[in-house]
This record gives structure tokens, sequence and C-alpha cells, in this order.
């Protein structure tokens, strides 16, 4: 399960960036729909795994809206409005949501890791897409706001996924700072 898990969320980044690169923004959504579909269908409690996605995918429309709007990345192929997060990356917010119960849940309470992991794995996978021909970072900039943003994000998400693990034998009714 946590290998499927993780070979599907690399396969929906690369549609999701590969598909930016060439003109094709859509195809990346429809791989990541498919590959969560597979997700939910595992899931134990699919209601948690859904309000999770909805609280990351919030997150990160938010974050990335940010650093679009203060000029920091350009995103190639948007699917639609270039003033507005491309479809393609709030797909991959909703396929990193994905790993966060399954792949990455030996990483939940080690929020130092999950630091440092957002702040180096995020830039490293902004300069993969730019490589590829996905988005344009604008300046070193743009790889500092990466690194302090998910440095900050990924712990949360690690958080919000132990309140919201739709994998979990019973879920947890709630824990200290968020409840139902």
């Amino acid at each position: 399960m946590i290998m499927i898990n993780f070979i599907l969320f690399q396969l929906a980044w690369f549609a999701c960036v590969i598909g930016a690169a060439k003109g094709m923004p859509w195809l990346g959504v429809i791989v990541t729909l498919l590959a969560l579909s597979w997700h939910l269908y595992q899931a134990k409690n699919v209601k948690y795994e859904v309000i999770l996605m909805l609280y990351a995918l919030l997150i990160g429309a938010a974050y990335d809206q940010s650093m679009l709007s203060l000029g920091y990345i350009s995103y190639l192929n948007n699917g639609w409005s270039n003033a507005i997060v491309p479809v393609w990356i709030l797909a991959l917010w909703l396929g990193f949501t994905s790993t966060l119960n399954v792949s990455l849940r030996w990483m939940r309470g080690k929020y130092v890791i999950g630091i440092i992991f957002g702040a180096i794995g995020a830039p490293l996978a902004y300069l993969s897409a730019e490589k590829l021909g996905a988005v344009v970072l604008h300046g070193a900039t743009s790889y500092i706001a990466l690194s302090i943003g998910w440095a900050i994000i990924t712990p949360l998400l690690l958080l919000l996924s132990s309140r919201y693990d739709g994998f979990a034998h019973s879920p947890m009714k709630s824990f200290k700072g968020l409840s139902n």
C-alpha cells in the first residue's frame, strides 16, 4: 500500500508537470483524479481524507497564489487565467495530500523532520518542475520563499493529517488544538 501510494503520487506529479510543460495542463488533473480515486477507495474513512484534502487545497491554493501574485513564480499553461494559480498545481496539492496518511505517515509527530523535509524538498521539486519547463522561478528570493513556506506548511499538514486520518483503524475524535 505504501509503495503504491508513493508511485501513484510520483505518476501524478510527473503528469501534472509534464502536462503543463507540453501545453496539456488538464492531463495531470486527470491522472491525479485517478490516483485519488484509488486512494479514497483504500481509505477506511473517506470523509476524513476528503476533509484533509480540502484543508490542504485551501492552504496550497492560498500559498501558491501568493507566490504568483508576489512575482516569485510564473506557471506555464495554467488551464485557465494566468492571474490565478493553475489547475495542475491544485491537483498537485491534492496528490501530495494523499501521501500524508500513507507513505509519509512515518513523518507524523516528527515536526523538525517535517520542517527540514519541506524546506529542502519543495524548492527541489519546483526546481525540477522548472527544468522540465512547467514553471519559472524568479531569482533566489523564490527559493527562499518556497523553503520558508513549505517549512511551515509541511508540519501543519502533518498535524492536520493526524486529526483527519482516513487510514486509521479508529479515527481520532479530537486532539489538542483542534476539535470536531
